[in-house]
């Protein structure tokens, strides 16, 4: 149901304070200027930060449910959305560090007949042009794959659908984000490891870094562990918002390996600084996912690695992580190789006009890294 967040919800989005971690160091004005901003357009938006060696600290404007007061804290779940695709990623090099997947080989070796039709030839698509979205395999902006009974999908009739739009070109030559590419690299980790990839991204990444509050959901489960953080729609009537509550209405079979994840701040930070940090893949896998190629139509500054974006920090070194965005949540996380890190959910993915969410949200991550 809608809910009028009216007067109320504009005071929220304009005057509300910042809910700080108690002992958190240094002021942080920059970055609750820039999470204020973040309100213009959404309930509620928190940012979670540290250090290896300087502890971490949180903050949090406006509210995680409307209409209500309950600033998001950073151990709330919400659903990371394309986030998951660095934990895909992280995956499919692990089975690289086993030698049981060649990054340059074609996908065809893995899953015959898969990609095939339509334009498309498995022998001349390899499984690193999958993972950095130059395959020629387009977005798929309105998925309409077969169902089963309870309202779930099969990751092959998901795939199968993601291929019934022509290749934007050859593999290789261009590069558009795409979530068949990793809907297709979670069969291939199905297919290897003999596992759902739900259960590929739980026992070789979540239990292993005791990832508490990260879950992957069933085909079907649209809840959300917890107290959750709520997902908003919503539009501007006028001088008002409006919110209607999307947290439970998402299937996660339709994004499998490259959006069903449900993760909170803290978990995320956690993730990525053991990526980054050399925990998860080995060196020469760690070196290959950072061979970044520039992203088309993003802005100046961004690169686009094996499931990894990176930008460079206003205060020095590069940020390496991965941003998500479903209806209801927009996130992001990053990590640097000298164990700084920070992760920023606000809960709604709705934007304006003209107007970049992802860089917005850059910034406060940014910020939160390089600010006093």
């Amino acid at each position: 149901m809608w809910v009028a967040a009216a007067a109320a919800a504009l005071a929220v989005g304009v005057a509300a304070p910042a809910h700080a971690q108690p002992g958190m160091a240094g002021t942080h004005s920059g970055t609750q200027t820039l999470l204020k901003r973040a309100l213009e357009k959404s309930p509620g938006a928190a940012v979670y930060a540290g250090d290896a060696n300087g502890g971490s600290w949180s903050m949090a404007v406006g509210t995680g449910v409307t209409p209500g007061n309950k600033p998001i804290g950073p151990d709330q779940p919400f659903r990371a959305a394309s986030q998951t695709k660095a934990f895909t990623a992280t995956v499919v090099l692990q089975l690289v560090d086993e030698h049981k997947v060649a990054l340059d080989s074609p996908i065809e070796k893995y899953l015959p007949g898969v990609v095939d039709g339509n334009g498309y030839d498995g022998n001349t698509i390899t499984v690193r042009e999958l993972l950095q979205q130059n395959s020629s395999i387009p977005e798929n902006n309105a998925p309409k794959p077969k169902r089963n009974a309870d309202g779930s999908y099969t990751l092959e009739n998901v795939v199968k659908d993601g291929l019934t739009h022509a290749p934007n070109g050859k593999p290789g030559d261009k590069w558009e984000y795409s979530n068949t590419n990793y809907e297709i690299a979670s069969l291939l980790i199905e297919k290897v490891t003999g596992k759902s990839i739900g259960d590929a991204i739980t026992d070789r990444i979540i239990k292993p870094l005791g990832l508490t509050g990260t879950t992957y959901p069933r085909g079907g489960d649209h809840t959300l562990p917890g107290s959750y953080v709520h997902g908003y729609d919503g539009g501007r009537r006028g001088p008002f918002f409006l919110w209607i509550d999307n947290s439970t209405s998402i299937e996660p079979s339709e994004y499998s390996g490259s959006g069903a994840a449900i993760s909170t701040l803290t978990d995320l930070a956690k993730f990525e600084s053991a990526l980054v940090g050399g925990k998860l893949i080995s060196p020469a896998s760690l070196a290959e996912m950072h061979k970044t190629v520039v992203p088309t139509g993003w802005p100046a500054g961004y690169h686009y690695g094996l499931g990894a974006i990176s930008h460079t920090l206003s205060c020095g070194g590069t940020a390496w992580g991965h941003a998500g965005n479903v209806p209801g949540y927009a996130s992001w996380t990053v990590a640097t190789s000298d164990g700084r890190y920070a992760s920023v959910v606000n809960n709604t993915m709705t934007t304006t006009a003209g107007d970049n969410n992802d860089d917005l949200r850059f910034q406060i991550l940014d910020a939160a890294i390089c600010g006093d």
